[in-house]
């Protein structure tokens, strides 16, 4: 996935190379760069790798061209960074309108269709969260213990787990 963006440093600085597809020659593999954005390249490019892997031909690199809007995490200011309007320049567009579009254009989905579906999912979502907020949030709890980290992730805890979570328990 080549976002554009190494946290701070475009990706054009982050590396040596113009791409990253070509970092698979040197190992022997083959390498393609596609469109993130365009739903259809995307699928029609993982789709030939996975058949290809599975005759046997081996891995295939893929370099996943977009562009992360947002900031890298949580901490990340990327207005200290990146000009404001630069996402309105990136040319691969949302991914779900491109998509959107093609259907609509070649007569396989409509307007009307979309808005309904996006309905149903933001309904869909309400609900999930009204589910999952009946176990608590982190405003209100309940808040499960902190061993719950190593209890409940294993069935049998590795030993040295077992010897953090020890140590975290004051044992």
């Amino acid at each position: 996935m080549n976002n554009q963006w190494a946290i701070s440093t475009h990706a054009n600085f982050a590396t040596g190379i113009g791409d990253f597809a070509s970092r698979g020659l040197p190992y022997g593999l083959p390498s393609i760069r596609v469109d993130g954005n365009d739903f259809l390249a995307l699928y029609s490019v993982t789709k030939w790798a996975r058949e290809r892997a599975a005759s046997g031909a081996g891995a295939t690199h893929i370099e996943v061209l977009t562009y992360r809007t947002g900031a890298h995490s949580s901490s990340d200011d990327p207005s200290r960074y990146r000009p404001g309007d630069e996402h309105t320049k990136w040319p691969g567009g949302d991914p779900v309108l491109r998509l959107k579009e093609h259907l609509v254009n070649i007569g396989e989905w409509s307007e009307e269709s979309h808005s309904e579906l996006e309905e149903k999912i933001d309904s869909e979502v309400v609900e999930a969260y009204k589910e999952a907020v009946k176990f608590g949030d982190l405003a209100n709890g309940p808040y499960p213990s902190a061993d719950t980290i190593f209890t409940e992730v294993y069935e049998e805890v590795p030993w040295h787990l077992q010897e953090q979570h020890d140590e975290m328990m004051g044992g």
